[in-house]
């Protein structure tokens, strides 16, 4: 499987995953990576990176790619869990309710990603962790 590491603050990347963005989601979160680079220069700069080797779609969803207020199963490779969150921008993020905010290392690592890839990056913490997208849904009805 493809992977993404994402370590010590550093993006450096090796295999990546083929990920592929809306360019409404592109802009938008352009202007956001922008924005936190003072505030959270680490999460910037791999959301930064991320847009820059994204592939854009003018219309519609990517089918298969992780996209913003997507619904997403992942399976956390280093523990064996399966968890489903929903990928949002950071004012709607509320993780009692399984949003996630795109200015996460682990938001940031997701975006753009492909059913079956799996991404490896690294907490807040400094564990590095391993995940697979499993599914890819439709944004949750609140």
């Amino acid at each position: 499987m493809a992977m993404n590491q994402n370590t010590g603050g550093s993006t450096a990347q090796t295999n990546s995953p083929h990920i592929t963005l809306t360019a409404r989601d592109y802009e938008q979160l352009a202007v956001l990576a922008r924005a936190a680079a003072n505030r959270i220069p680490d999460v910037s700069a791999i959301l930064t990176e991320e847009l820059e080797r994204a592939d854009i779609v003018a219309d519609g969803r990517p089918e298969q790619n992780v996209y913003m207020g997507a619904t997403v199963v992942f399976q956390d490779d280093t523990v064996g869990k399966v968890q489903t969150v929903s990928l949002v921008y950071p004012a709607e993020a509320d993780i009692a309710q399984g949003k996630i905010s795109i200015l996460t290392p682990i938001g940031a690592a997701l975006i753009g990603v492909r059913v079956g890839d799996s991404i490896t990056w690294e907490t807040r913490a400094g564990a590095e962790r391993r995940l697979t997208v499993l599914e890819v849904r439709e944004p949750r009805a609140d």
